[in-house]
């Protein structure tokens, strides 16, 4: 009684087909797969921005002849 049979996962399968049309199917099924692998690609970079530690930036270093007027003593 819990599981399903053949014959109800046809019956759903035609529903679905029904609703969304035979030409829509196809468009429908490459959205959630791209939802899918954006998903995906999220979860990663999460994990990876996880376990790098940040990083400090240092200004780069001025030549002493290069430095600004209102810098000159």
């Amino acid at each position: 009684m819990g599981s399903f049979s053949l014959l109800h996962w046809l019956v759903v399968l035609v529903i679905i087909v029904l609703l969304f049309g035979a030409g829509k199917l196809p468009r429908v099924m490459g959205d959630f797969a791209k939802g899918i692998k954006a998903f995906k690609a999220g979860m990663r970079e999460e994990d990876e921005s996880e376990s790098k530690p940040p990083q400090q930036v240092q200004p780069p270093a001025t030549p002493a002849g290069d430095r600004p007027a209102h810098d000159r003593s």
